[in-house]
């Protein structure tokens, strides 16, 4: 083959390369803006929301924690009869877990039953305190929810149901402990399912935002449930590891072709 015929045939070769790259450069790479957390929004126009830890309203199926202390070690026995052990040794302490059923009720010794429909926590502990009044005058109660979680379903790296661990965590916070957003995880459509008393609601969220710190849904609910969707990169079977292994065989072939034709 002469030198002209050989030009000839390898520089289609070198332009077809080089438009390989070009596309597997665009197709596999994830654009920064699909994955940096807390960007400027100008179009964004969310209201900073008030102090939300009461917000919360019970749900059948909840757990309280309800301890009543009183000076008599006797009467505060026989005020906590369902009480269970958190531990051994020194760490036992007598919480007792009272579980809220489909009528929203809980059944409170010697008291009865108590109705929790439309009470956030403070209330319910308020219907409690109104409930003992007939039976004690000196006491120390405590009452909080005691079934604080959350599930995380699609493309985070651990999905499944996860403790909360206190009772008020951030969205952030809630995306950390399911290990963060996998890198083809779709950060600006981000699904919260939430439980409230007129029934069920979907949130659309966007975790690139940095406005959303001011949003109602900067803080997670008890059972709220999240959802990201995978990128089409995902669908089209592309893992984390394929684009630098394609864009390095793509430029390998690139410059062979290159040198060929010098």
């Amino acid at each position: 083959m002469t030198d002209t015929k050989q030009r000839d045939f390898i520089h289609p070769l070198k332009n077809y390369a080089l438009f390989i790259f070009i596309l597997l450069g665009a197709v596999s790479c994830i654009p920064q803006r699909e994955t940096v957390l807390l960007q400027d929004n100008e179009e964004s126009a969310l209201n900073r929301m008030q102090n939300i830890t009461d917000r919360y309203f019970l749900q059948p199926n909840d757990y309280l924690f309800i301890n009543v202390s009183t000076p008599d070690p006797k009467i505060s026995e026989f005020f906590n009869q369902t009480s269970t052990s958190s531990g051994g040794g020194q760490q036992n302490q007598n919480f007792s877990h009272y579980l809220i059923d489909d009528t929203m009720n809980i059944d409170f010794p010697y008291v009865g039953k108590i109705n929790m429909a439309g009470c956030n926590v403070k209330i319910a502990k308020s219907k409690l305190q109104e409930a003992l009044k007939p039976f004690l005058k000196e006491y120390t109660l405590t009452f909080k929810l005691a079934s604080n979680k959350f599930t995380t379903l699609g493309e985070f790296r651990s999905q499944g149901v996860h403790d909360m661990g206190k009772e008020q965590i951030t969205i952030f916070e809630a995306v950390a402990m399911a290990g963060g957003v996998s890198v083809y995880g779709k950060r600006k459509e981000m699904k919260l399912l939430r439980q409230l008393p007129t029934g069920p609601v979907t949130y659309t969220i966007d975790l690139t935002d940095k406005n959303i710190v001011n949003s109602e849904y900067y803080y997670i609910y008890p059972n709220d449930m999240l959802y990201v969707r995978p990128m089409k990169a995902k669908n089209w079977g592309i893992g984390e590891s394929f684009s630098i292994g394609m864009i390095s065989a793509a430029l390998a072939l690139y410059l062979t072709i290159s040198s060929l034709t010098k």
